[in-house]
């Protein structure tokens, strides 16, 4: 083979990945956005309190970074309304529901599929801080607690009481589907929270204490937007 042969031969090498790293270059991309939705809020007692029905809602602003095709982080600041709604079948004149108010930080691994439409899966780590916490029950609940108050038991009313750990942490994940708008990215999606935290003392940790478990579980609907900064 002829010297020039060699150096075109070279430089077509060259030229091909050359090609082929510009073909696999991907310019990250960085999206700000607002989101709000409805939440159902529980919380996973262990001795068990029957729960009913609870709705709440979240909403915040949303961070976006697409680091590479596919794949990505989130991570979000949210205002949370969780606690749960007591059953008292048998007691129908007894109601009583607690709110618990909580600021979200949630980091999550963002995988998405498409380009117009768009299939997304997101999960990860989720700390929060209780801000306040408000109780609202019927006279026949409040004339009942006092009564559990006053008796020789003094875990009688162990989840009526007002000293709730400040800090919550666990898992969050879920899937939806988005559709880029021009201007941004619309998503609709459904999360799950598992708590894995407790929001009283555990027992586990302090023998005079009442609980074994009480974690929330948040089922939560939202809808996120997101402009494209970058």
């Amino acid at each position: 083979m002829s010297k020039r042969k060699i150096i075109l031969a070279v430089a077509l090498f060259v030229a091909t990945l050359q090609l082929t790293a510009q073909k696999q270059y991907f310019e990250p991309q960085f999206y700000l956005g607002v989101n709000g939705g409805a939440m159902m809020p529980s919380v996973d007692f262990l001795p068990k309190v029957m729960q009913k029905s609870e709705l709440g809602v979240v909403g915040g602003l949303s961070a976006r970074y697409i680091s590479e095709k596919n794949l990505g982080l989130l991570v979000e600041l949210n205002y949370a309304q969780r606690g749960w709604n007591e059953d008292h079948e048998e007691f129908p004149d007894r109601s009583y529901r607690r709110t618990l108010n909580y600021v979200e930080l949630p980091f999550m691994t963002h995988v998405y599929f498409g380009k117009k439409v768009k299939f997304v899966v997101n999960a990860g780590p989720q700390i929060a801080y209780l801000l306040n916490s408000s109780a609202t029950m019927s006279d026949e609940m409040s004339d009942y607690i006092d009564r559990l108050h006053q008796s020789t038991n003094p875990n009688a009313a162990a989840q009526y009481r007002d000293d709730f750990k400040r800090f919550d942490y666990g898992i969050i994940g879920g899937a939806g589907v988005g559709m880029n708008m021009g201007s941004g990215d619309l998503f609709l999606e459904g999360r799950y929270y598992f708590g894995l935290g407790d929001i009283f003392e555990s027992r586990k940790s302090k023998e005079n204490f009442y609980f074994n478990r009480s974690a929330h579980r948040i089922i939560e609907v939202k809808l996120s937007y997101y402009f494209k900064l970058k």
